[in-house]
């Protein structure tokens, strides 16, 4: 899954890239590469009709939304303002940061709960 999302990473560059990974039973099952509808080099949406085909998807194998993703082209990979934000509603336990401002790729994993960024290990297949 992690060659998947630096492909997709360097793929959607200079704009971010997005995606969601699925989970059951606390592993990850399937990865899901999402269009970013902003097409932007500084933030990422959903599409709404993409996502709710998605959930859908998830919700119907008996899976859950487990991480977020996406590329961070001209910062580090590190939640911004915006992603905090963004996941007191989102519902996603874990994000996953890619940053693509470098030829070497930076990958780093964070959970973030009431505002609180703590990075944890990352550990996708």
């Amino acid at each position: 899954m992690l060659d998947t999302i630096l492909a997709h990473a360097r793929r959607d560059h200079p704009d971010e890239c997005c995606g969601v990974i699925a989970a059951r039973d606390g592993e990850a099952t399937r990865l899901f590469e999402m269009e970013n509808a902003e097409r932007s080099p500084t933030g990422f949406t959903f599409d709404s009709a993409e996502w709710l085909r998605v959930y859908r998807d998830i919700d119907d194998a008996d899976e859950q939304p487990w991480v977020v993703y996406h590329s961070h082209t001209m910062t580090e990979a590190y939640p911004s303002r915006t992603d905090i934000r963004w996941s007191e509603t989102a519902g996603f336990p874990y994000w996953v940061l890619v940053s693509t401002r470098e030829e070497t790729d930076e990958v780093r994993a964070f959970t973030i709960t009431a505002g609180e960024v703590t990075e944890v290990e990352l550990q996708l297949t």
